[in-house]
C-alpha cells in the first residue's frame, strides 16, 4: 500500500476536524462544501481570478479598511502573470487565504452530462500539481492551501475523489446567493448588473432558512472589460450592510 503524504493527511484531518467542530457544515452530494457553520453567522468573502485582476486595489483598500480576511483561489496562470505579482504579495502580507483554481482552469466535466468528464486523471493531477507549484514560488505550501475551488464552480464526484487523494478539499459557492454572476457581460443572455445582484442577495439573506449563516459569497477578483458595472465597487457598500445585520466575516 502507499503510504499517505503529509499534504493529504493534513486535508483529511482538517477535514475530520471542520465536519467536527461545525457538525452543520452544508456539503452538496458531489461532494464540495457549500457552507460553513450555518448556525454563526458568518460570511466567507471569496473571489477567484484566472485572467483579468482589475479589482485587486479596490478589494485589497475595502478588506482594510474594515480589518477583514478574506480567500482568494486563483489560477496558476493568475500566479505566474508579472502584472498580478505585487498585489499578490500584498494578500500575502495581510494574511489573507491564498489557494488553488486549478493550473489552466480547466472544465472537467460537460456542462449538461455532469458524469461526463473532460479530463483524465493523469491531465487533472498535473494541473493541480502546476497550480501547487506557482503557490510556493510565493511562498505558500501545499498543507496551508488544502481548501480548493474548481475551475468554473463545476465538479463531480469523481473529481472529489481525486481532489481528495491529492489532499483537497472542494469548496463552492453557496447556492442562490448569485453573487457568482459578475462575470456576466451586457452581450450574453444571462446577464445581469450588480444592482441585479446585490438586490437578489438581500433577498436570499431575507428570505433563506439559515440567511447568510456560514454563507460562501463568490466575487470575481476582475472582469472582462466588456462588464464596465462591476460587483466588486459594491463590495464597501455590502460589508456595512451584512454588518448592520450583525454578521462578521471568516476565511478558510
Amino acid at each position: 500500500m502507499k503510504p499517505l503524504s503529509f499534504v493529504k493527511i493534513v486535508a483529511m484531518c482538517l477535514y475530520a476536524y471542520v465536519l467536527r467542530a461545525q457538525p452543520h457544515v452544508l456539503k452538496e452530494a458531489q461532494g464540495a462544501i457549500l457552507r460553513m457553520d450555518t448556525t454563526q453567522k458568518k460570511v466567507y468573502l471569496t473571489f477567484t481570478g484566472h485572467e483579468f485582476g482589475d479589482g485587486g486595489e479596490a478589494i485589497l483598500h475595502t478588506l482594510k479598511t474594515h480589518k477583514i480576511k478574506a480567500s482568494f483561489f486563483f489560477t496558476g496562470d493568475f500566479y505566474r502573470n508579472p502584472a498580478f505579482s505585487s498585489i499578490i504579495r500584498q494578500l500575502r502580507r495581510d494574511g489573507h487565504y491564498l489557494g488553488m483554481h486549478s493550473d489552466k482552469h480547466l472544465l472537467y466535466c460537460d456542462w449538461t452530462k455532469r458524469d461526463s468528464l473532460l479530463v483524465t486523471q493523469t491531465q487533472f493531477e498535473k494541473d493541480i500539481r502546476d497550480n501547487r507549484a506557482a503557490l510556493r514560488k510565493i511562498g505558500v505550501l501545499p498543507h496551508e492551501a488544502s481548501y480548493f475551488m474548481p475551475p468554473y464552480e463545476w465538479y463531480n464526484a469523481e473529481i472529489n475523489r481525486w481532489a481528495q487523494a491529492m489532499g483537497l478539499i472542494l469548496v463552492n459557492f453557496t447556492p442562490g446567493t448569485g453573487t457568482n454572476a459578475d462575470y456576466t457581460t451586457p452581450d450574453l443572455p444571462n446577464y445581469r448588473s450588480s444592482a441585479q445582484l446585490y438586490e437578489r442577495l438581500l433577498n436570499f439573506e431575507k428570505n433563506s432558512p439559515d440567511h447568510l449563516n456560514g454563507a460562501i459569497l463568490l466575487i470575481h477578483f476582475g472582469t472582462d472589460p466588456k462588464r464596465t458595472d462591476k460587483f466588486y465597487r459594491y463590495l464597501p457598500r455590502l460589508i456595512e450592510e451584512l454588518k448592520g445585520k450583525g454578521y462578521s466575516f471568516g476565511r478558510f
